[in-house]
């Protein structure tokens, strides 16, 4: 099977509100003329077309059969969607080259978060017959799951200040982020709790957005990328929905998937934490020393496109990768509450 490697990436900016429709069509249609020029591929040329979305999150069925017009009608496409976060649907592209059904794939992940009430939204992942009709909202849930870890001496509230603080600092070198700013972690804890033990910037914010990555199979990536980001190894995992039967201080999933890859040379890693504590319990369930540095564009603290933002960890980590600044990258997906699902890929510089 060939290999496969990560030749274009590009986001929208991560912003409170976009004003316009909710299907997506106005952030995708920069994004992929990006790519396109970036990479000098034509949209004739693409061979398979993946998505990540959610209807709940559009408040229509169907919707992201709206944002094909992103692509438009002509010529027609091969395409494909998954109802999650569009690293998964990087996943599914990934597969179609390898099996050598096609020898490129664009993969694109957008969500207007601002568009219904997030925290309840949510709540629609939950297990429907024992959890969702109670509502538990996404940050009650994800408070649960720090208290746990808090009981448990896994991590303190000290340690998820300084996660928040890093991020802040870090995405003032991130013209797309939502936050930034340089800040102490003695000032984030003096800060009011807002779902305890978490406080608001523990929290990743509400954010509109999009993510595009572009894939191609070994005869093709150096073509269109002066330093592909080859993907060494791609494993997802997945827990129970039942919240009361899991251990919610750590992740059996996310221990499975980096079991799979070889980890060996990272140094940087993307991860997918869209609350403080997760980034630390993501670290201690990969296994990640203090050697490697985590979120440098600031991660989903710093900015949080639903359904995208796994994609743009990957796209973030590759990056990286295609600028020279890294020779192996970590990137890290979650979907569902406290850290249900998760995908672990690792990219490399050389095949």
């Amino acid at each position: 099977m060939t290999d496969v490697a990560v030749v274009g990436y590009a986001s929208s900016p991560s912003v409170r509100e976009t004003q316009g429709t909710t299907n997506g069509v106005e952030m995708l249609v920069p994004l992929f003329s990006e790519v396109f020029a970036e990479t000098g591929l034509r949209k004739s040329e693409v061979g398979f077309w993946c998505s990540g979305s959610s209807d709940y999150l559009a408040g229509r069925a169907f919707s992201f059969i709206a944002a094909v017009d992103a692509i438009g009608a002509v010529p027609p496409i091969n395409e494909s969607h998954v109802e999650m976060d569009a690293a998964w649907a990087a996943f599914e592209a990934m597969v179609a080259i390898r099996t050598g059904e096609v020898d490129t794939a664009v993969v694109y992940g957008f969500g207007k978060s601002s568009a219904g009430e997030l925290r309840k939204i949510l709540a629609l992942q939950l297990d429907p017959y024992t959890l969702a009709p109670l509502w538990p909202d996404s940050v009650s849930v994800a408070a649960l799951q720090a208290r746990a870890g808090i009981d448990a001496g896994a991590w303190t509230e000290q340690q998820m200040a300084e996660v928040v603080a890093a991020s802040r600092r870090k995405a003032r070198a991130n013209p797309r982020s939502q936050l930034s700013g340089e800040y102490t972690a003695e000032e984030l804890l003096a800060q009011p709790r807002f779902a305890d033990p978490l406080r608001r910037h523990d929290c990743a914010p509400v954010t509109d957005g999009a993510a595009v990555l572009v894939l191609a199979g070994a005869e093709r990536a150096e073509d269109l990328c002066e330093r592909p980001a080859w993907i060494g190894g791609m494993s997802h995992r997945v827990e129970t929905p039942h919240l009361g039967e899991r251990d919610l201080s750590t992740s059996v999933s996310t221990k499975a998937a980096a079991a799979d890859l070889d980890i060996g040379g990272v140094r940087l890693a993307e991860l997918h934490a869209p609350f403080s504590h997760q980034e630390i319990l993501l670290r201690q369930a990969i296994g990640l020393d203090e050697a490697v540095e985590v979120n440098p564009s600031g991660g989903p603290l710093a900015g949080n496109p639903m359904f995208a933002a796994g994609l743009s960890r990957i796209g973030e980590a590759a990056s990286r990768i295609h600028d020279g600044s890294a020779d192996a990258a970590l990137a890290h997906a979650t979907s569902g509450p406290a850290l249900q699902q998760n995908l672990l890929c690792v990219l490399r510089g050389e095949r």
